[in-house]
């Protein structure tokens, strides 16, 4: 939800073109920003503009300056601009932004992903390993993920995601490489270890970078193309380790060895890259490199004032601020997101056990490493697919929590098959089948991540919120690492189980957390109702609360 104007609102001023207020800090003129003599056809300004009230702009203006908020010179009350603007806007967006985005996290996806790949080709044996060894690795792998998510955010509001995150992958693709050295259950382990200490915080820095480009509404859709690269790189990983397994043999190396050399490699080429594909901000696309920049300065005064009149509080920090120890525990604190948290943690453990052995069901099975590789790749396809009508549908009918409980009531019935069906394991066409089924699952991670940036309403929460979101999901995979043991195989009888009780537990808290939203947003209107009309302006401007805290902000659900 929007903040509401401090004031009621004159009809006759949205018919304004142009800015009654300038930065005298900044070196540019109102006209150049808005383009005065240039008639404006379908303006994208009305009720949705909280600016529009004299008071509320000068109030968050005063915020900007404080705080030094980088893109404040481009802030402009009255800006207008159409529809055929900003559509061709964020058509530039997606191709500079979201899809950079997409290529970095294919980065992180190859190098975490291609472990399940190496042990279909006799990696274990290779090393002396076993399923159990397996499951403490990709444990601790977990748990450092984890470990890292918070202390990365908090380097990255410090420094700039676009800094960090660079950084980060170069750092990590060292390491990714190094994996084609492996000797034994020491190596392993460690690899394991520094490959999540790395990797982890990468994701909610990078949505952090989504944000200062994109509105709350149009998060969660670049976010899902965000996740469906997850799938895509499943898709192309899956074809190169068809081609790089062959290598078995070539300078006496296992196929394996050279899966994490060559594609240890692409990610630091990506991550080299990303140095220079990163800008700080929508005002900072120029640079030595780059004289002309991304976007002329109205188009640049666009992409901030919609996404500020989007969420006021996305200024309230400079892109370079670092968290103060207070306002990191105001965040922490901040129970009204613990339910988002606790979806993390249930709604991906069904799905993962299945998803992390996929491989060596399938070599069980009888399926060959090559074969297998390939029969990965149909549950890919569906995944893009299932991830996007997902979560357009969320978009359309702005649902959040009534639409991503698709997710768990889709992996139910296939959870229950695999714990009850007489033919799983015997039938190994029906089993992949099942499988296949189940790993298609409509994705509602990039729902719930931009409907956890939605509800935090502060960019010091956000940042925080992100960081904790990330690792109540992690910590549902490390939950979900012990679920398959070695006694339990090949059914996996008590496993399923208790996958199948966490199913149903998934599906309780989705409809517990819209519930518990639609009764905060329904104590709040009691409270804020029955203040007068004199005594909610005095509160907007006065009040110390920050994001979702304040009583003039709604909870989306």
């Amino acid at each position: 939800m929007s903040y509401q104007p401090l004031a009621s609102i004159d009809p006759e001023e949205q018919k304004t073109y142009g800015s009654v207020y300038s930065d005298s800090n900044s070196s540019r003129s109102s006209s150049s920003l808005l383009g005065e003599s240039l008639r404006i056809e379908d303006p994208v300004v009305g009720s949705d503009n909280p600016f529009l009230d004299t008071e509320t702009a000068e109030y968050w203006r005063q915020v900007y300056e404080k705080c030094q908020y980088e893109c404040r010179h481009a802030f402009n009350p009255k800006l207008e601009w159409s529809a055929r603007e900003e559509r061709e806007l964020v058509r530039k967006l997606d191709w500079k932004v979201c899809l950079w985005a997409c290529v970095m996290f294919f980065g992180l996806q190859v190098d975490r992903g291609n472990l399940s790949q190496a042990v279909s080709d006799n990696m274990l044996d290779d090393l002396g390993l076993d399923t159990n060894d397996y499951n403490y690795g990709h444990s601790i792998f977990l748990v450092s993920f984890l470990l890292a998510e918070l202390p990365s955010q908090l380097i990255s509001k410090a420094v700039g995601p676009d800094r960090w995150i660079p950084m980060q992958m170069v750092l990590w693709s060292f390491v990714a490489i190094s994996q084609c050295a492996l000797t034994g259950r020491g190596s392993f382990l460690l690899t394991r270890s520094l490959l999540g200490f790395l990797e982890g915080g990468f994701i909610p820095d990078l949505v952090l970078w989504l944000s200062y480009f994109y509105t709350s509404r149009e998060l969660p859709i670049r976010l899902s193309y965000f996740w469906t690269t997850l799938s895509v790189t499943g898709i192309i990983t899956s074809l190169l380790a068809f081609a790089l397994l062959h290598l078995r043999g070539v300078l006496g190396w296992e196929g394996w060895r050279w899966l994490f050399l060559l594609e240890g490699v692409i990610t630091l080429c990506v991550g080299v890259a990303s140095f220079f594909m990163m800008p700080a901000s929508a005002v900072q696309t120029k640079t030595w490199f780059r004289p002309k920049g991304w976007f002329t300065e109205r188009e640049e005064a666009i992409v901030v004032n919609r996404v500020l009149r989007d969420d006021p509080s996305k200024g309230d920090m400079h892109n370079r601020q670092a968290l103060t120890p207070r306002r990191l525990w105001e965040a922490l604190k901040d129970y009204d997101l613990w339910p988002l948290y606790a979806i993390g943690f249930c709604a991906y453990v069904p799905q993962s056990p299945p998803r992390n052995y996929l491989t060596l069901t399938l070599r069980s099975l009888g399926f060959s490493t090559f074969n297998t590789n390939i029969l990965t790749i149909p549950a890919d396809i569906m995944h893009i697919i299932n991830l996007l009508l997902l979560t357009r549908l969320s978009e359309r009918f702005n649902e959040r929590s009534l639409v991503a409980i698709v997710q768990p009531l889709w992996t139910l019935p296939c959870i229950f098959a695999l714990r009850f069906w007489s033919g799983v394991v015997e039938d190994r066409w029906g089993t992949y089948g099942i499988l296949m089924t189940l790993l298609s699952y409509p994705y509602c991670h990039a729902i719930l991540v931009g409907w956890c940036s939605k509800n935090s309403n502060n960019v010091g929460t956000r940042t925080v919120s992100a960081a904790l979101y990330n690792m109540s999901v992690q910590a549902g995979n490390v939950y979900a690492s012990y679920i398959y043991r070695d006694d339990d195989k090949p059914r996996y009888r008590r496993g399923n189980t208790t996958l199948l009780v966490i199913n149903l537990v998934a599906i309780l808290v989705f409809l517990l957390t819209k519930l518990y939203y639609v009764w905060r947003n329904k104590q709040k209107d009691r409270v804020w109702n029955a203040l007068t009309e004199e005594q909610q302006n005095e509160y907007r401007k006065t009040t110390k609360l920050q994001g979702s805290r304040r009583l003039d902000f709604r909870f989306a659900h």
